[in-house]
């Protein structure tokens, strides 16, 4: 009888036994967060990797940033920037610094031999070519594809200096009326001087960030008709670009006009 008692005990305990290991097996088979986790059916997923990185642009195109500016007019971007420019291949200079651009080295830059024409009314051709110094430089006539116009870009883009450069850049702007009270506010980065119809409104020395509406210049007024507006911009080492609008005299964008290259 005791024999039977304990054939039955041992056979009671092995079940039981079997019954939690079982359970157990399938607690810790359980995907982390329950059967409504992440992963819970889904795709699993693999090891990390090691992020691929960017291919080199090897490319030298102008597409990237820039697209070929048509003889239709152009208006300003939806904030009112000015993305229709013809700019020269840049000219080397031996600033390898941007502290030394303050403003009386600009004013004196801008007057020298480095300045393509000193009719700042001119308006260059695209593919047109001139000779400062011993270099011979070329005009592009581009639209950018962002607010602002990055030299840095052009200058990879075209294979040309990108450190120790002064950009030459001008614009036509055509309006049905005047528009009076205006004031051109640029970004540049690093240092930079803006003219409209010949007479210097704006200069921004130092190394600066591209920052919209960084600086304004005095109200004036853009006339009837086409208005020329001639940009140069220098840079010792680093990022060079800009980006430049016209704000009314309540710091709102001026859009009631057109761009055009000639």
């Amino acid at each position: 009888m005791n024999k039977k008692r304990n054939y039955f005990f041992f056979a009671v305990t092995f079940v039981v036994y079997l019954s939690l290991q079982v359970v157990a097996i399938s607690a810790f088979a359980q995907v982390p967060g329950g059967a409504s986790g992440p992963g819970a059916g889904g795709p699993r997923r693999g090891p990390a990797l090691p992020p691929i990185p960017l291919a080199e642009d090897t490319t030298h195109t102008l597409t990237k940033s820039f697209t070929q500016a048509t003889n239709i007019k152009k208006a300003p971007d939806a904030d009112g920037f000015i993305q229709r420019w013809l700019v020269l291949e840049p000219i080397k200079k031996n600033d390898r610094t941007n502290s030394q651009l303050t403003e009386g080295y600009l004013r004196e830059t801008f007057a020298s031999a480095n300045n393509f024409s000193t009719d700042y009314n001119v308006v260059p051709k695209s593919g047109e070519k001139v000779k400062i110094g011993n270099q011979e430089l070329k005009w592009y006539a581009l639209d950018s594809k962002s607010f602002n116009f990055n030299l840095h870009h052009f200058s990879y883009a075209t294979n040309t200096t990108r450190n120790g450069v002064l950009f030459w850049l001008v614009t036509v702007v055509n309006c049905a009326q005047d528009i009076k009270n205006v004031r051109l506010a640029a970004g540049p980065n690093s240092a930079g001087g803006f003219w409209v119809n010949g007479k210097e409104v704006l200069v921004v020395p130092g190394d600066k960030d591209v920052i919209a509406d960084l600086a304004t210049s005095p109200l004036f007024t853009l006339k009837k008709g086409k208005n020329v507006v001639r940009v140069a911009i220098m840079n010792g080492q680093g990022m060079v670009n800009f980006c430049v609008r016209f704000l009314d005299e309540n710091g709102k964008p001026v859009k009631n006009y057109t761009l055009s290259v000639e």
